[in-house]
């Protein structure tokens, strides 16, 4: 009887702390729980957002943007450039579809979206949905998850991004300059541009990256040609853009280009990086981006591995895509990507 007595208080003892510890886990879960459910109603995106709307969704736009691309190679490079101007200026609203009126122009026809084309593929994408499910998915998802299938066709990373985003109704044409870099600005500014929407250094050497496909117009490229060569370029490489630009004042309709990567210009790589450190780059942001103290060490280390190159490059494209979207009742789901919904 005696030894009951001794131990049924410490049983007891240990019962309780059993049962506080298990209460204290309970409400830890519940707190993270109502944490991530909270996130997630801040962003209003999720994956596979139209699995119960419209369940073939992702896959009509993977089949609509690989059957464009055989047909029309440069159609990846548009839907990839397409994600940078549209997100990178306010919000991913796919308010750079929008066609000028009288009174707002569109982000299209501004000096900083000169050469963006292939517009009219997007509309195609769109009028494949609508007839599957109309009036469902957003002209900004369609942007979105084009320009992620689009990185694919060129060699990249599939990057799983989020959906549920809405169209906003208005162009940004007169705001634009605030948010996209020009490719003469100084490194400073473009860190600083990326940094407000929380692309940090190596996301943005991995979004510049992108430049290792496609092609740029002589229009920005002739002010390091004439009057004289910029010394700053490789020696080698300036005899063939002197080639592609003949003339001091180019055309700026004249089909007068130079590829971006002589050596892979259709895949999405890390030659990208080799090219700047050998003085190769095109654009000035380019060769900023090799010899500035903050961007080379990562310029380096993306020469050396593509992997840390697609790595950081989706991390960056996953950001862009979920700069301040517009969802739940914000915005609308145009019925023509090129033009806000009448309203009645």
């Amino acid at each position: 009887m005696q030894e009951w007595r001794v131990k049924r208080p410490c049983e007891e003892r240990k019962a309780l702390t059993m049962k506080r510890a298990f209460i204290f886990l309970a409400v830890l879960c519940l707190s993270s729980f109502a944490i991530d459910a909270e996130d997630g109603e801040k962003s209003g995106l999720a994956m596979n957002y139209y699995k119960d709307s419209c369940p073939q969704a992702e896959d009509i736009i993977r089949e609509q943007v690989q059957l464009l691309y055989k047909r029309h190679k440069n159609t990846a490079f548009s839907w990839l450039r397409n994600i940078f101007h549209d997100c990178a200026v306010e919000s991913c609203d796919a308010s750079l579809l929008l066609d000028s009126t009288r009174r707002v122009l569109s982000e299209k026809e501004t000096d900083r979206s000169f050469g963006m084309r292939n517009f009219r593929y997007i509309e195609t994408i769109k009028e494949a949905l609508e007839r599957e499910c109309p009036g469902v998915v957003s002209c900004a998802d369609v942007l979105v998850l084009s320009a992620r299938d689009g990185i694919v066709s060129v060699g990249g990373p599939y990057i799983p991004l989020k959906t549920g985003r809405r169209d906003g109704r208005k162009s940004r044409a007169n705001v634009l300059e605030q948010y996209l870099p020009d490719h003469n600005e100084s490194m400073s500014v473009v860190l600083e541009r990326f940094a407000n929407i929380g692309i940090d250094t190596s996301g943005v050497v991995a979004l510049l990256g992108a430049h290792s496909v496609g092609r740029t117009h002589c229009v920005k490229l002739v002010h390091r040609l004439y009057p004289a060569v910029d010394p700053a370029l490789n020696p080698d490489h300036v005899d063939h853009m002197l080639y592609k630009c003949p003339d001091p004042i180019p055309d700026p309709k004249a089909v007068q280009y130079v590829r971006n990567d002589r050596g892979t210009p259709m895949k999405l790589d890390n030659n990208y990086y080799r090219n700047i450190l050998d003085n190769k780059g095109l654009l000035i942001v380019d060769h900023q981006l090799a010899t500035d103290g903050r961007t080379k060490p990562f310029v380096k280390k993306m020469a050396k591995n593509q992997n840390y190159f697609f790595k950081e490059f989706a991390r960056a494209i996953t950001i862009l895509s979920e700069n301040n979207p517009l969802t739940g009742n914000k915005g609308e789901i145009r019925k023509q990507c090129n033009l806000a919904n009448k309203l009645h």
